[in-house]
């Protein structure tokens, strides 16, 4: 078997986060992903920690934690594009590329002659993946956006956390970049629907990504009970807005997730808890009754809970039907059994630091593979590989743009 996306050729502009995401996705899709970085100083994210890699000596290396999380699977090339013969580069890459993905400032890149109109005329058939915070149009277009300001925007952070007048409460961002992150992910879903258009037309074309778009598009249910009830959804802590009881529960030891999604379950849980009663009682017959009436509940099936340690119902629960997990800190997760067997850990072969651990990308295909090829690369590391088997220039023409400090 082969990776699905071997053959196609992407020169990833981005850094940070977002874009660099979608160009590590593409890699594990077998695509060849070239990263442009600034000479000297590369992706900012190199310097993010700590913590940073160890080498086989045990010395600390500048490669953060951080940057090796989206950057597996690349070629890092350095190119310094303020210069015209470091444009000239990225415009001969572009010639070889389906793909381009770049995060700079609305407007930054088409300065330089490096816009998609530019990049367009020659290479036609290539996808060119614009990401910001707020899109190329509209009122905030040519302001720099983050994460956290998409998640505030977006309505993320007005029901994230505690419940209003409870202590503690207040917005909260996730505890993940999710505006970064999923607009790498939608971006990889918009860049594989534009390759299917240039199958079928032969033209590429360009992908407008915003992170407030995507935060505002992941609002899902949420949106859609504002749209349908009327009613501005809420913090609403642990508890689920449409779903009772599907909330964390208190056990003798620490907590237990029950995902209660239908009236069977329902019944199944409380036969289990020696609470029968409930099942035929008024308030919790339905999910809407057992919603509204969702305190009371939670009170009645924690008093239950409460008498025997996790691990008890961990097992048990599953066994008569009812959905139940762990909360689990991260070195936990990647003890589950479930996890290990779905190969969620991976290992590559870092060139500084030897063998290294990383989350593996989670689709499983039946006539495809995942390409771990790569580990995350050393700045500057593919330099001479790239320039001469991608672009054809010779030892003294790379030696020559080392001396201009071109590359």
């Amino acid at each position: 078997m082969s990776a699905p996306l071997k053959g196609l050729r992407v020169l990833d502009l981005s850094r940070v986060l977002a874009g660099p995401w979608c160009g590590q996705i593409l890699a594990d899709l077998g695509a060849e992903v070239i990263k442009i970085e600034r000479p000297i100083k590369g992706d900012d994210t190199r310097e993010w920690g700590p913590p940073f890699l160890k080498d086989k000596d045990g010395r600390e290396t500048r490669e953060s934690a951080y940057f090796l999380s989206a950057n597996r699977g690349k070629r890092s090339v350095t190119v310094d594009i303020t210069k015209e013969a470091g444009r000239d580069l990225i415009r001969a890459l572009a010639r070889k590329c389906d793909i381009l993905i770049e995060n700079y400032k609305v407007g930054d890149l088409a300065g330089k002659g490096l816009g998609y109109d530019d990049i367009a005329k020659i290479n036609p058939a290539i996808i060119y993946c614009s990401i910001t915070g707020f899109g190329q149009t509209g009122p905030r277009a040519q302001e720099p956006g983050y994460d956290y300001l998409a998640q505030g925007m977006g309505g993320l952070m007005s029901i994230t956390g505690v419940v209003d007048g409870e202590p503690g409460a207040g917005p909260q961002r996730a505890g993940m970049a999710v505006a970064d992150l999923t607009t790498g992910m939608y971006s990889v879903i918009g860049i594989m629907a534009a390759l299917r258009h240039r199958d079928a037309t032969g033209r590429g074309q360009r992908l407008d990504m915003a992170l407030l778009d995507t935060q505002v598009g992941w609002l899902a249910n949420q949106a859609q009970n504002y749209f349908v009830g009327g009613t501005v959804p809420t913090r609403t802590g642990s508890w689920h807005p449409n779903l009772a009881p599907y909330q964390p529960f208190k056990t003798s030891d620490g907590y237990v997730i029950l995902a209660v999604g239908n009236d069977l379950q329902f019944g199944r849980l409380c036969t289990f808890l020696g609470l029968s009663g409930l099942i035929s009682d008024e308030r919790f017959s339905t999910n809407p009754a057992r919603v509204a009436n969702r305190i009371v509940l939670a009170d009645a099936l924690e008093a239950a809970t409460q008498g025997k340690p996790s691990a008890h119902w961990l097992a048990e629960l599953p066994r008569a039907g009812v959905p139940c997990g762990a909360v689990n800190t991260i070195d936990k997760v990647f003890e589950e059994p479930q996890v290990i067997h779905r190969g969620m850990k991976v290992t590559l072969d870092h060139t500084a630091a030897g063998p290294i651990p990383a989350v593996g990308l989670p689709i499983k295909f039946s006539e495809s593979e995942v390409a771990y090829e790569l580990p995350p690369p050393m700045l500057g590391e593919h330099n001479d590989d790239v320039l001469n088997r991608v672009l054809g220039l010779d030892a003294a023409a790379i030696a020559k743009l080392k001396d201009a400090k071109i590359i």
